[in-house]
């Protein structure tokens, strides 16, 4: 069988994470198909998590590019946990990419940046590697905010030929006419915003649910957010925060009967904490009413290991890909993005989403 063959754009921590998880997974165990804990399809088709295979790297820290993927992995200012031991050997070195908007010039200003500099090197033709390298899905991995920058990426995929699976809040997938430009090349993509294993917006929407279908109103609500790794970091600008509160604005009302005032719900990054590292601390609130309109109130405190928490959901998102490259399928797949992602192209309720998977992974259905 021949291997997935992925590039990444951005060798922060959740590449980090990605990478751990595929050497973590790949045991007999999970080649044997039996269930794993923190992986929620050890094989989809016949393709397993050791299947996976990086052919190309792309970033723009000096820190990382010209290096050993091993080595950029776990590179300042990463600085998610490392649960395997040592970092395989890739065989793949970081390359220069685009940089447009893809750094924030405040983040220069903080300790945990202060040796950010982009390297000098030259940016490479991202089209040509990726033909080159024979990848098939890049994996976007920029920091949140990085729109024209992604937008590179998005045209070196549809020259390439190569399926793109959009991990931060860009609207690709989700956006119409970058939706029709993949289809109409053939080739298909999954987006936008990776969703994490169990994170601050599967339980939103989880408790919102919780409200609707037990029969109470949900009059307000509110999700805040503080981290320390360089994500959190970036989303200090305010500038690059908008399509970020958007999608997970719209993960939560995509749920609810009937949508909430823009005043009565607050959902976003809130604060940088340098010392939480990769911890993401969320911080959630429902105001509703029930029977005779007596209030509810619902408070919940969750705490995560950031980077790791979507990596299955990505590793998951690759080889549905895979399975629609060899299905000769084009444009956005609907159910593993709603299934994955915070602002997919069709939002549905998660229940649904994950019968429509399971229902691609069987092959009888083609979206």
């Amino acid at each position: 069988m021949k291997p997935i063959r992925i590039a990444i754009a951005g060798v922060g921590n959740c590449a980090s994470s990605l990478l751990q998880g595929l050497r973590y997974y790949a045991t007999p165990h999970v080649n044997n198909g039996r269930s794993v804990r923190g992986l929620l399809h050890p094989r989809i088709g016949s393709y397993t998590p050791s299947d996976i295979q990086v052919v190309a790297a792309f970033d723009i820290d000096a820190r990382k590019v010209g290096k050993p993927l091993e080595a950029a992995c776990t590179a300042p200012p990463n600085c998610t946990a490392q649960f395997i031991r040592r970092f395989p050997r890739y065989g793949v070195r970081v390359q220069m990419g685009p940089v447009l908007d893809g750094v924030a010039s405040h983040m220069r200003r903080y300790p945990s940046a202060q040796t950010f500099v982009v390297s000098k090197a030259r940016p490479v033709d991202v089209a040509r590697v990726l033909k080159e390298s024979g990848a098939e899905i890049l994996l976007n991995y920029l920091p949140v905010g990085s729109q024209r920058a992604t937008e590179a990426y998005a045209n070196a995929c549809l020259s390439a030929g190569v399926s793109l699976l959009n991990c931060i809040p860009v609207f690709i997938a989700s956006d119409r006419r970058w939706a029709a430009r993949f289809a109409a090349r053939g080739i298909p993509l999954i987006g936008d915003d990776v969703k994490s294993q169990v994170g601050a917006t599967i339980l939103h929407r989880a408790l919102a649910r919780l409200f609707l279908e037990r029969g109470a109103a949900i009059d307000r609500t509110y999700q805040l957010n503080v981290g320390g790794n360089t994500d959190f970091l970036n989303m200090l600008n305010q500038d690059r925060l908008k399509m970020k509160k958007v999608s997970k604005t719209e993960a939560v009302q995509s749920v609810l009967l009937k949508r909430l005032d823009s005043t009565d719900i607050h959902i976003g990054p809130s604060d940088y904490v340098p010392w939480q590292r990769d911890r993401k601390v969320c911080f959630l609130r429902i105001e509703g009413r029930g029977f005779g309109d007596c209030p509810i109130e619902l408070e919940a405190r969750l705490s995560v290991e950031d980077s790791p928490n979507s990596a299955g959901m990505t590793i998951d998102a690759i080889r549905c890909l895979r399975l629609a490259r060899d299905r000769h399928l084009s444009g956005p797949l609907l159910s593993i993005s709603a299934w994955t992602m915070k602002h997919p192209p069709q939002p549905m309720p998660d229940e649904q989403a994950s019968q429509l998977v399971e229902a691609f992974i069987r092959g009888s259905s083609n979206r």
